[in-house]
């Protein structure tokens, strides 16, 4: 599972940020060398990536020897809390890294630049916008991954069930799944979670938020179909928590062991599912009236605080959009770069496990972003808890729907 964190507001202490013994990028215009520096921290390359960053590092400064990129690279557990500090304190660095939970309150808080003449047509329409808010444009995307749908070849073919295609509905999952299910196989799995009522939300659709996003809207007839969704297919067509659903590595185990016929999940277990004994696939997952992909995005900024502002946003557009970056990211599986250029990502499309790679693309068309507030997580352990309630037979779907909603708008106005 992807691992999220959310930011919960930025510290009002004015303590500064030090690192790797560098001063503050937003002070220091330029080096003793007469060199124009601009700073950037992040966490995407800790643990297996720093090489890899420091390729991308030298080829920009090659192509643009004016220009001098300071690194600090922060495990991903301590990440936001030095960035918060950094930002209240005003030392941040000129750029710096965002998942787009936490794009959005850097977004509103006023801590980001604009970004200017941005070619948007480099990347991935849906990406990019992921970083505009209210008509401007706070962030380049970096990296992402997404949900499709695998699909166990072997089982669909011993059940004599035609494989899915990308014009599956819900309906057709079903009808599957149930054909699919028999004594010690699972036709379907998806979790009975947060993150997946959001985007069976919107391909019901459905909004998690009102228009102005100042209270929630999922309690309504197109939330209960998604519910119903999730909750329907418990102890039919996929395992109970009785039956392990939910704990640790549960799904995985359960598809590559060959008793899941279908699988909601990341693109991020190919790797993992690499040496299935078995034929598999994936496509862009079913929808009721819509198609909604769920999306993971992180994207690259710069500080509202920076004095080297132009020379931060050519920094972040190499890294972003680079032929030197895209090669190294599929090179090293480091996620997938964001670039619109698909003749770019030929030697990724054509592996053959699984496949229909090209599903991965294709699942942008249609994106649906997670709905964030401030107090993010409890957000998200309120809509898990009370659909697994109902999902356990605690309560009815409806009652656990409408509780949900209650319970997120107190965090709206508190």
């Amino acid at each position: 599972m992807r691992k999220i964190k959310i930011a919960a507001g930025l510290v009002t202490a004015a303590l500064a940020l030090t690192a790797c013994g560098q001063g503050s990028a937003t002070k220091q215009e330029a080096g003793p060398d007469g060199k124009t520096v601009v700073r950037y921290m992040n966490f995407s390359a800790n643990d297996g990536h720093e090489k890899d960053l420091d390729a991308i590092v030298a080829a920009f400064q090659t192509a643009n020897p004016d220009i001098t990129v300071q690194v600090e690279t922060i495990p991903y557990a301590d990440y936001f809390t030095k960035l918060q500090t950094a930002v209240a304190g005003g030392t941040a660095a000129d750029t710096f890294e965002l998942n787009y939970e936490n794009f959005v309150t850097y977004a509103k808080n006023g801590s980001l630049a604009e970004l200017k003449d941005v070619d948007s047509a480099v990347y991935k329409k849906s990406l990019y916008d992921a970083f505009n808010d209210s008509g401007k444009q706070f962030g380049l995307p970096e990296s992402f991954s997404n949900v499709v749908l695998f699909y166990n070849k072997a089982l669909f073919k011993k059940a004599g069930v035609a494989e899915p295609t990308a014009e599956w509905t819900w309906k057709d999952e079903q009808a599957a799944a149930q054909k699919l299910t028999s004594k010690g196989i699972w036709g379907d799995y998806q979790p009975v979670s947060y993150n997946e009522f959001y985007k069976a939300l919107a391909q019901a659709g459905g909004s998690f938020f009102n228009a102005d996003k100042t209270a929630a809207s999922f309690d309504s007839p197109e939330g209960l179909a998604a519910a119903n969704w999730l909750i329907g297919k418990t102890g039919k067509t996929m395992p109970t928590e009785a039956d392990g659903a939910g704990t640790p590595d549960f799904d995985s185990k359960l598809f590559k062991s060959g008793k899941l016929a279908m699988w909601h999940t990341g693109v991020w277990m190919f790797s993992a599912m690499a040496e299935a004994p078995f034929d598999w696939d994936i496509v862009v997952e079913p929808g009721s009236t819509t198609k909604a992909s769920a999306m993971f995005v992180n994207g690259l900024v710069v500080s509202a605080a920076s004095k080297n502002a132009a020379a931060a946003q050519k920094w972040i557009t190499f890294l972003s959009s680079s032929e030197t970056t895209t090669k190294a990211r599929l090179a090293t599986s480091w996620e997938l770069p964001p670039i619109a250029d698909e003749a770019q990502l030929s030697s990724y499309l054509e592996q053959k496990k699984p496949a229909n790679r090209k599903a991965v693309l294709d699942a942008l068309e249609a994106t649906v972003l997670p709905p964030v507030i401030e107090r993010q997580q409890e957000m998200q352990d309120i809509v898990t808890a009370e659909l697994t309630a109902a999902a356990a037979g605690r309560k009815p779907v409806a009652k656990a729907l409408t509780d949900a909603q209650t319970k997120v708008n107190g965090l709206l106005k508190k």
